[in-house]
C-alpha cells in the first residue's frame, strides 16, 4: 500500500474509510494486527488525555518555562477574555502537555516533543465540548496520522531540517484535519484545513533559547492550535485552499531547505540571540 500524496489517500477512500485505510497501512508496514493498532491508539490518546491536565493537578518546572497553564486556567475562569473560552482552552491544555514535557513527563511527541500540545489541546477540547465518543477521536487521530505520512515523506517532521513549520506547523495541519473529520467534513475539507495551516505557519523558524525545547515553543503552540481551529472552520464553511495540500507540503519543503542553519534548531539566531535570549542561556549553563 503507498502513501505518499492526498491522491493516494483519495484513492483508498473510495473504498474504505480513513480509519481502515490507515490501520491497514500501518499492518503492512510495522506487521501488527489490527487489535495492536487499535491498542497502540488508544493508548497514545490516553496518554495525550491524561497529559492535558497534569499541569493543573501538579508542580511543573523547566529551566525556563512553568505554572503557565494554571494561569490561563484562572484567566479563562476570572475574566472577560478577548478569544473564544473553547480555543483558550484548548491552548491550555497544549500548555498543561508542554509543560509535562519539560517536567520529564510522559507525553506523546506528536509529531515531536516541541509541537506535542496542538494536537491533544485540540482533541480533549472537542471532545469535552461536543461529547465525541473514544471510536470518533480515534478515527480523527488516523486522519491526523494520515497527514503526518505524507508531511515527513515529502518535507519534514523535524525543526533542525525544516525550521519549526516542520514542527509546529505540520501539528496544527495533524490537528485540523483530525478537527474536520470530527465534524464529519469531507476528505477534501480535511485536505483543505490541513493546507490552510502549512499555509499560515509557513517559513516559520524554529529559534529555541539556550536551545531548549521550551521557549518560544510554549506559545507556539498556541499558535499552532488557534490555527488548526480557524483553518478547520474555514474548510468547513467551504472554502477551499487555492493551493492543493501535496503543492503546499512540496513549498514548504523547499522553503525548509532554504532556511539557514542559524534558523533550524541550532540556538543560533532568532530570539535565541537576542539580548535576553543570551543572557538566559548564560544563567542557565552557570547552573
Amino acid at each position: 500500500m503507498t502513501i505518499i500524496r492526498s491522491k493516494d489517500i483519495y484513492s483508498l477512500c473510495e473504498k474504505s474509510d480513513i480509519k481502515d485505510v490507515m490501520i491497514a497501512y500501518e499492518k503492512e508496514l510495522s506487521g501488527k494486527t489490527e487489535e495492536e493498532i487499535l491498542s497502540q491508539m488508544e493508548l497514545s490518546f490516553k496518554i495525550m488525555e491524561e497529559s492535558t491536565k497534569y499541569s493543573l493537578e501538579n508542580k511543573t518546572s523547566g529551566k525556563i518555562i512553568g505554572g503557565e497553564t494554571k494561569k490561563l486556567y484562572s484567566y479563562i475562569n476570572n475574566n472577560d477574555t478577548l478569544s473564544d473560552k473553547s480555543t483558550l482552552r484548548a491552548i491550555m491544555y497544549g500548555f498543561s502537555v508542554m509543560e509535562k514535557n519539560v517536567s520529564m513527563g510522559k507525553i506523546v511527541a506528536c509529531p515531536t516533543a516541541g509541537s506535542c500540545g496542538v494536537l491533544p489541546g485540540v482533541l480533549v477540547m472537542l471532545k469535552e465540548k461536543f461529547d465525541y465518543s473514544d471510536e470518533e477521536i480515534l478515527r480523527a487521530m488516523f486522519m491526523a496520522s494520515a497527514i503526518g505520512i505524507i508531511i515527513g515523506k515529502n518535507a519534514s517532521l523535524s525543526g533542525a531540517e525544516g525550521g519549526c513549520q516542520a514542527e509546529i506547523g505540520s501539528a496544527s495541519a495533524m490537528a485540523s484535519a483530525a478537527a474536520v473529520v470530527l465534524k464529519n467534513g469531507t476528505l477534501k475539507q480535511a485536505f483543505d484545513a490541513a493546507a490552510i495551516c502549512l499555509k499560515n505557519l509557513m517559513g516559520l523558524v524554529c529559534d529555541p533559547v539556550a536551545g531548549l525545547v521550551e521557549s518560544p515553543c510554549l506559545k507556539r503552540n498556541a499558535i499552532g492550535i488557534s490555527n488548526a481551529l480557524i483553518s478547520a472552520d474555514i474548510a468547513l464553511a467551504g472554502i477551499e485552499s487555492i493551493i492543493p495540500f501535496d503543492e503546499v507540503v512540496k513549498a514548504m519543503n523547499s522553503v525548509g531547505k532554504s532556511m539557514p542553519c542559524a534558523l533550524r534548531e541550532t540556538a543560533e539566531g532568532g530570539i535565541a540571540i537576542s539580548k535576553t535570549g543570551i543572557k538566559i542561556s548564560e544563567k542557565i549553563k552557570a547552573l
